[in-house]
């Protein structure tokens, strides 16, 4: 089986729409979206159709919650504020409804899947780091762990002797006495220096993990951005991938 794991969509529809194009060739069985559909960007209403119609594997993120007022905004910064409070009156009901129903965190398969950390899901921390990694393998078992929220795809392990280790590889093996946290990167706004859409295949019988990159029409998302009146931060950082 082929898993596509995809996360911080961020009302991005041309990059979600280059992502799924991506997979019709790369033969994917199931996908999982790991939250944060909404804020940032320009579409909310259409990335929520369409995640919706593609899977029923979805976690919650931190932007869905601050739009279905079920975090404290307070703590995001000017541009996600304004962001949130722009997709509040935009999203439609049903797609809040949507969003509120769902989990912070899911096992499936073996794996558990969490879009912040395994520890605290609603507190909305990072895994930016080995120290921060070696502290969140304590609250899993499973073999594999998928995460999102940082935007920075990046893999993290740890072994039977409790050494851990992170790489940036574009493709590995999961091997037997190691054990893997994996983040997905963002769809909709990437942050590693890459503009590309970032998203994840797992081949659960190679038991092989591959990140991929994909080109989107960045300048269309951007002009809708600027033409919703959102922050054009949001727009200008779309082109660096920062």
């Amino acid at each position: 089986m082929r898993i596509a794991v995809l996360s911080d969509v961020h009302s991005n529809l041309e990059a979600l729409q280059a992502v799924l194009l991506s997979c019709g060739s790369e033969q994917i069985d199931e996908y999982i979206c790991l939250g944060d559909i909404v804020g940032y960007g320009a579409d909310p209403n259409d990335c929520v159709s369409l995640v919706y119609d593609l899977t029923m594997h979805i976690v919650a993120g931190n932007h869905d919650h601050g739009v279905c007022e079920l975090t404290n905004i307070a703590f995001f910064n000017d541009a996600a504020q304004k962001a949130i409070e722009w997709s509040k009156h935009e999203i439609l009901k049903k797609h809040t409804r949507f969003l509120s129903s769902l989990p912070l965190i899911m096992e499936h398969r073996d794996m558990l899947f969490v879009h912040s950390t395994p520890s605290f899901p609603d507190a909305w921390n990072y895994i930016l780091s080995m120290n921060d990694a070696i502290r969140e393998f304590g609250f899993f078992e499973s073999q594999l762990c998928f995460v999102g929220h940082s935007h920075q795809p990046v893999s993290f392990s740890i072994n039977t002797a409790h050494e851990i280790g992170s790489s940036i590889d574009e493709s590995f093996g999961c091997v037997n006495n190691k054990r893997y946290i994996i983040n997905a990167g963002s769809v909709g706004q990437p942050r590693d220096g890459d503009p590309r859409a970032s998203y994840v295949i797992y081949d659960t019988e190679k038991r092989q993990i591959t990140f991929r990159r994909v080109p989107y029409d960045i300048t269309v998302c951007q002009e809708k951005i600027l033409s919703a009146g959102l922050p054009p931060f949001l727009a200008q950082r779309l082109e660096v991938g920062r």
